[in-house]
């Protein structure tokens, strides 16, 4: 960061997946944190892709979900692609020129290698016991997480938002089968995002030393990894702040602008969310189900 800043900025966004995926027991096993930058780093690249021809990036997030959702409950791969790569296809739909995806993808991807090498320094620890078994989400609620991402996307194009993907992602992230886990999440996510864009705007007023982004931008991190099994969504404040520091920093006339857009779009996208994940549940279960001839129905 005291050579180029903004190369600086992204490349600590660039190890947040690892910071967010933690320190496995065994050095074999981090390679794993590999794995995770390019789980989502390519998929950014995917998304930018289908961007450009909006028909077929909603058709393709419709799909993308279902098909992830039913991998879910079959492989460990499936899980981390519906609940992690899926939302990063959903911000690519920010980026049009593929260009520009392509650099965020190797700049996770890079972070994520650097990341890797850093952690191999710490010492091996007796592996955890086996994860538990995979139990899928179904059909059903990859229907449901693929019409949240089609609908988000639908009418970020229709609106041409700057961020057509803000509000698709954070309908996605936010999803989830348990009720309680995805009501947890969407109250944590839209306080996370203001607070983190807020702190990103009061640090860029102040306009702080090149050295002072970089010693932030170590704190965010740090801060990342150490409240990652929070039962509290609040991972999405410091990844808001970094990309908010990356997005002003060179041009802090467009803090306001930038706020009221991201914060707009999470509560869009989290609004969608709801409809999708609770109240279209709830309407299903308090529908009477017919019984046979000379039963009473439910």
């Amino acid at each position: 960061m005291t050579a180029d800043l903004d190369n600086g900025l992204a490349l600590a966004v660039g190890v947040l997946p690892a910071a967010i995926v933690g320190l496995p027991a065994t050095r074999r096993g981090r390679r794993a944190i590999v794995v995770l930058g390019a789980f989502v780093g390519v998929p950014i690249l995917v998304g930018s892709v289908l961007a450009n021809v909006p028909a077929l990036a909603v058709l393709g997030i419709f799909l993308l979900a279902v098909g992830s959702a039913e991998l879910a409950g079959r492989a460990r791969v499936g899980l981390i692609a519906m609940t992690l790569g899926l939302p990063m296809v959903g911000v690519g739909l920010s980026y049009t020129e593929v260009d520009v995806s392509a650099g965020l993808a190797v700049l996770m991807i890079v972070g994520s290698l650097y990341a890797f090498v850093v952690s191999l320094a710490w010492p091996e620890r007796p592996p955890p016991g086996p994860p538990p078994p995979l139990r899928g989400p179904g059909l059903d609620y990859g229907l449901r997480l693929g019409g949240a991402g089609a609908t988000a996307a639908t009418i970020g194009f229709a609106l041409d938002l700057d961020h057509v993907g803000w509000a698709c992602a954070a309908a996605l992230l936010v999803m989830r089968p348990v009720p309680e886990m995805q009501q947890i999440r969407s109250v944590g996510r839209i306080v996370s995002v203001a607070l983190g864009a807020a702190l990103a705007i009061l640090w860029v007023d102040a306009d702080p030393s090149d050295a002072a982004y970089a010693a932030v931008a170590v704190a965010v991190v740090a801060g990342a990894a150490a409240t990652r099994e929070s039962r509290w969504y609040i991972t999405s404040a410091f990844t808001t702040f970094l990309v908010f520091l990356l997005l002003l920093h060179a041009a802090p006339e467009e803090a306001a602008g930038r706020f009221n857009e991201r914060l707009l779009e999470t509560l869009l996208g989290v609004g969608i969310a709801y409809l999708f994940g609770l109240a279209l549940p709830a309407v299903l279960r308090s529908r009477p189900r017919s019984g046979r001839p000379g039963e009473a129905t439910a």
